[in-house]
């Protein structure tokens, strides 16, 4: 009870750019709480309600890889909006590999306009307010920021959806016209990771959302379907983006 978490979805016409909006509320009440964070193939701005700092209130989160745990153990209230890799650049002005491997205030980005507006969301009190503001301001930034995404990696990240990450590089070159070495480029220049990396974190995606739906998944017959050639091959991949293997998590027949 004393640890929440909350997604909520961005109008209408924000779909195309935010997957959704999230909260994280814990009191600390003397025990501490593991918030685990799993790969998902985008970038978050995350705000801390409760901090001191306005400067410091408010940061860009990189393209995650693998698994990272959060211990918390003083009380906290952070919301994060959470943004589709080929669209958030719209944004942030700057490609995503620009944030790899360092933790940015948004401030570093925006400059004043971060800090004016952090302090309008800080002064919020209903969460409905806190979104209606956000979606202003991003709404704004669609109609001023003139930035367009890479067409090469708009596409190719479309087709590593619809193939649920189940493809290799030499098939994506193949469609796109593209060789692979200039794929891999643009994709480490843009989001700085390689086709494979985010082929992964989607093929992890599709998997973890069959394994929650399912009362009494076979581990097995699942590792087969997204192309682990075998079940220990399965377990090391999952352990390295959720950091706990599947049978610690999951129900298994």
């Amino acid at each position: 009870m004393n640890y929440q978490y909350k997604e909520y979805l961005p109008s209408k016409p924000l779909q195309s750019y935010v997957a959704c909006y999230w909260t994280v509320q814990f009191k600390a009440e003397n025990s501490n709480k593991l918030h685990r964070i799993l790969p998902d193939g985008c970038v978050d701005i995350i705000f801390d309600l409760k901090t001191p700092s306005i400067n410091k209130s408010a940061f860009i989160s990189e393209l995650m890889t693998k698994y990272q745990v959060l211990d918390l153990s003083q009380n906290c209230s952070l919301f994060g909006i959470r943004f589709f890799l080929n669209t958030a650049a719209h944004f942030f002005r700057y490609p995503i590999s620009e944030f790899k491997g360092q933790e940015v205030f948004l401030d570093d980005v925006w400059g004043n306009e971060a800090k004016f507006w952090v302090e309008d969301i800080l002064s919020s009190t209903k969460m409905s307010e806190i979104i209606e503001k956000v979606e202003a301001k991003l709404m704004k930034f669609l109609s001023l920021n003139g930035l367009k995404t890479d067409s090469l990696l708009r596409t190719g990240l479309q087709y590593m959806v619809d193939h649920q990450g189940l493809m290799s590089i030499h098939s994506l070159s193949e469609i796109l016209n593209y060789s692979e070495r200039h794929i891999s480029r643009t994709f480490k220049k843009e989001v700085g990771v390689s086709p494979k990396e985010l082929m992964d974190i989607i093929r992890f995606q599709f998997l973890l959302k069959e394994l929650y739906s399912s009362p009494q998944p076979h581990f097995t017959d699942v590792a087969l379907r997204y192309g682990y050639y075998d079940q220990s091959h399965f377990i090391k991949s999952f352990k390295q983006m959720y950091g706990m293997a599947p049978s610690y998590i999951f129900i298994t027949n």
